[in-house]
């Protein structure tokens, strides 16, 4: 009645909030150093399988089953909600046969959701039934091998059945305006919220049967927080005692695992209930071994190796509650128990997975001799030696002890003959080999271990095994040079004879190699190893690899390619380069690492000659030269071609080749035509023209230093290449072309001065050649004029309405050009400056403020000594008003 007067929207918002921080403060007691069970459910779930048939039991639910009209009497809804009760009891189930281990998945699931939907449409009873109906199958243990999976599948809906009630009655509690205290007591609940409470618990203590009696009632556990203070504290030790009825020994101790699941999430702090559902567990340990339990396996043809490691996730998760921040006296007694216990190989299996890592370390021997006594016939030893080899990874035993634990181990895990099981043990001991031992040791068990999976190739089913302990030798392994020296390494590489996981195992060396390798190497040992693993990632690229892909290789293979260096043997870093462009021809962004490493390498010899080259260092460079020239035309980028030919030939030039740096440049010239006019960047394509135009701008600042042949005449590159502008089909509606001529009488421009703006060491340019000779000048004037006149004639096609801004744009940018490069006192350039003034204002298109500040610098140049002819100039510039 409280609830039905209050707001449903505040009621529920506060319900949220007081929900959100109390789960949090719950939540903090167990730190994040436990693992939770979510962790765990999905290994259980896809480790447990079976391909038998199952069967289920559905609730077949009636009209009955429906939650009174709102206006009928609450005796009258209580009196049904006992009818269908009763009517559950006689039984109104439908049981489905011959389920696939899917199918069964699915129909829980099915049963989750109708909890769900019966629950919100307010059928209470209906959704006590199926969690009623769900935990009696966790008492069908006819297909054994599903039982992990299947208790993992059944407690979520009673983990979703726990939240539902504890909600409703939490929202019962919570007025129009207040929420409960985050630590409430049972002083704070009304007595509608508390009566509630109670008549769920006397509803579950209804239940006949043990099984789902026990299940439901700990799944709303919680809920006693509503009634009393001691609640919880009473209720598990009675809880504990319920499961002493359970007589199948594996349904017995999943019921302990869900009484510890639920124990941890509402009462971590009440480790003695916990405790004792331990010792009683060891009570009833034996009865693993019992008749009724062996008759069991017979009728299902289950093996006891097959049937023990079904414990395993119940054990281990009760092993773990019971261990998480215990004194180390609790431990050592549980340790204690378990030793006295026969057959006790799966309670040590239990022990080692959920005790503290640094607590086995310690007692490591005891451990072993333990193992030694444990009886191989259900639990096989090996796997002992497994979860004691995943503590050793964590925690390190005595040093004294390190070499007799392995010894020990070894011992029996080289015996195993099963593949699957030798690689499992092996996997886990490597790691502990690398951590304490030196190269000796790990070559001797890689060697062991290439000697049990290469029979019948057995490694081809355990890739992801060897890939992990390839994976633990590299990380304890930095120096390259002590790993290679591993005899057995590259053998122990030769059984990845799967191309994916061949290339994986060499990327992740290469990654490592890069990543630890400090300082550049030449140690033979290293450089042959890495050439190979290099040369098995560039051979797996083919037409359908993706261009990420050959962006990942070709990063690994030039990290490794700037690791190595000769030092002042240049030669040999040559050949290595040599050697290195005939294995990697297919990746080209190696191709253009190798292109710049041995530019780079040219230089280093003109800095260490400092520019006088000897015969052989001219002959060197020469050759470094050649490597390029002959490289750069494999690459399919053309960009990149352009690039690489302008830098290669500024090293030729550089380094006194002049007729060398003239092929490079006359390459670049005739390679431009070939520029298309989209090209991809990115994967989008794009327009060439402004990476077309950055290029030349970059390539006339290299021509303004080139000499000319003196075979081919005066500024014959210059020639060339405004042969190839002119006759390059530029975009409709692109000034482009413009800009380039522009950037060309610049060029010219400076080429025309009596002393060049920068020069080469020992080269010498033009203005050296010619020294300010009148023909040479002459020349250079006509070009000038030839540009001139191509940049004009573009500027009278602008006429119409849409281009009259570029024109405006233009026109002024032609007028800066001549005003920052040209002789002004020339009456005839002088006249062509005003005209482009009037036309870049004449339709009114250009930026006022830009005319205005362009005018006030000529008037400011005007001042400085020999430029008085400015004054006149800015005197016939008018500016033009905007009206």
């Amino acid at each position: 009645m409280f609830a039905a007067t209050a707001d449903p929207a505040a009621i529920a918002a506060a319900t949220e909030s007081s929900r959100k921080k109390r789960d949090t403060d719950d939540s903090s007691i167990v730190g994040s150093d436990f693992e939770p069970w979510a962790n765990k459910r999905g290994e259980i779930l896809a480790r447990y399988t079976t391909t038998e048939k199952l069967s289920i039991n559905l609730f077949m639910g009636s009209e009955k089953g429906r939650a009174g009209t709102a206006t009928s009497a609450m005796s009258e809804k209580v009196r049904t909600r006992l009818e269908e009760l009763d009517d559950f009891e006689e039984g109104s189930q439908k049981e489905l046969l011959n389920l696939t281990q899917q199918d069964y998945v699915n129909r829980i699931e099915e049963l989750n959701q109708s909890l769900k939907d019966a629950w919100a449409s307010d059928q209470k009873v209906k959704a006590l039934k199926i969690v009623i109906q769900c935990s009696k199958l966790l008492s069908d243990t006819s297909v054994i091998q599903f039982y992990p999976s299947k208790f993992v599948l059944i407690t979520d809906i009673l983990d979703t059945f726990g939240k539902l009630v504890y909600e409703r009655i939490l929202s019962m509690c919570v007025g129009n305006r207040s929420t409960l205290p985050d630590h409430f007591s049972p002083e704070n609940v009304n007595d509608t919220a508390k009566e509630t409470c109670l008549n769920w618990f006397f509803k579950i203590a209804s239940i006949r049967e043990l099984i789902p009696r026990f299940y439901v009632e700990a799944s709303i556990l919680k809920c006693n927080k509503f009634l009393s203070k001691t609640g919880i504290s009473e209720c598990l030790p009675r809880l504990t005692c319920m499961i002493r009825g359970i007589g199948d020994p594996l349904v017995s101790v999943y019921a302990r695992a869900y009484l510890c699941r639920v124990g941890m999430e509402v009462a971590p702090h009440l480790k003695e209930s916990l405790n004792k559902n331990f010792f009683d567990f060891l009570l009833t340990f034996k009865q693993i071994h019992g008749d009724a339990v062996q008759n069991q396996l017979v009728l299902q043809g289950v093996e006891l190796p097959s049937y023990l490691p079904l414990y395993s996730p119940a054990m281990d998760w009760i092993f773990q509650c019971i261990s998480y921040h215990a004194p180390e006296v609790l431990l050592t007694e549980m340790m204690e128990r378990c030793k006295k216990l026969g057959n006790n190989a799966l309670l040590l299996n239990s022990v080692m997975s959920a005790f503290r890592a640094e607590f086995v370390a310690t007692r490591c021997m005891d451990f072993i001799g333990m193992i030694k006594e444990c009886d191989e016939s259900g639990f096989p030893k090996h796997l002992l030696f497994r979860s004691l080899g995943l503590n050793l990874a964590l925690a390190d035993p005595p040093e004294s002890d390190r070499l007799q634990i392995l010894n020990e181990a070894w011992k029996v895990i080289t015996k195993l003959k099963n593949p699957q099981d030798y690689i499992n043990c092996a996997e886990v001991w490597v790691e502990y080999t690398c951590k304490h031992f030196t190269k000796r040791e790990v070559n001797t068990v890689l060697a062991d271990v290439i000697k049990h999976m290469t029979p019948d190739r057995a490694f081809e089913d355990s890739y992801p095994q060897l890939q992990s302990i390839i994976k633990k030798v590299i990380a304890h392994f930095h120096d390259f040079s002590v790993l290679f020296s591993v005899e057995k390494f590259l053998p122990f590489l030769d059984m990845f004879q799967k191309e994916s996981v061949r290339v994986e195992v060499c990327k992740y060396i290469m990654e490592a190699f890069i990543k630890h390798q400090q300082e550049p190497t030449k140690d033979p040992v290293i450089l042959n190893a890495l050439l190979h693993i290099c040369k098995t990632m560039h051979d797996s690229v083919n037409a359908l690899t993706l261009e990420d892909e050959k962006r990942t290789l070709a990063h690994l293979i030039n990290g490794f390619i700037k690791m190595v260096s000769f030092g002042r043997d240049f030669e040999q870093q040559l050949s290595f380069y040599v050697e290195s462009r005939s294995m990697f021809c297919n990746l080209e962004p190696v191709l253009v690492h190798l292109i710049h490493s041995v530019n780079r390498l040219a230089m280093e010899t003109r800095k260490v000659m400092k520019g006088n080259h000897s015969r052989k260092t001219a002959a060197f460079v020469r050759a470094c030269v050649a490597y390029c020239f002959i490289t750069i035309p494999s690459l399919v980028g053309i960009f990149t071609r352009l690039n690489l030919y302008l830098h290669s030939g500024q090293v030729a030039l550089a380094n006194q080749c002049l007729s060398q740096a003239d092929a490079f440049f006359k390459a670049a010239i005739s390679l431009i035509p070939e520029v298309p006019k989209m090209i991809n960047i990115d994967g989008k394509m794009r327009p060439s023209e402004s990476f077309l135009l950055e290029f030349l701008c970059n390539f006339f600042s290299t021509l303004l230093i080139v000499p000319d042949h003196p075979e081919h005449g005066v500024l014959f590159l210059v020639r060339e290449l405004l042969n190839v502008i002119q006759d390059y089909t530029w975009e409709d509606n692109s000034d482009d072309k413009i800009r380039i001529y522009t950037c060309v009488l610049h060029l010219l421009s400076a080429m025309s001065q009596e002393t060049y703006l920068y020069h080469i060491d020992k080269v010498d340019s033009n203005d050296s050649l010619y020294g300010g000779d009148s023909k040479f000048l002459a020349e250079n004037n006509k070009l000038c004029e030839t540009v001139m006149a191509q940049i004009l004639e573009h500027l009278k096609t602008l006429v119409k309405d849409e281009a009259l801004k570029r024109q405006s744009l233009l026109g002024l940018s032609f007028f800066n050009s001549i005003l920052a490069h040209g002789d002004l006192r020339n009456n005839k350039l002088n006249q062509l400056s005003v005209n482009l003034w009037h036309l870049a204002q004449r339709h009114g298109c250009a930026d006022t403020r830009t005319m205005v500040k362009t005018l006030e610098y000529i008037k400011k140049q005007s001042k400085q000594p020999g430029m008085n002819h400015l004054t006149e100039l800015a005197l016939r510039l008018p500016l033009q008003t905007r009206t």
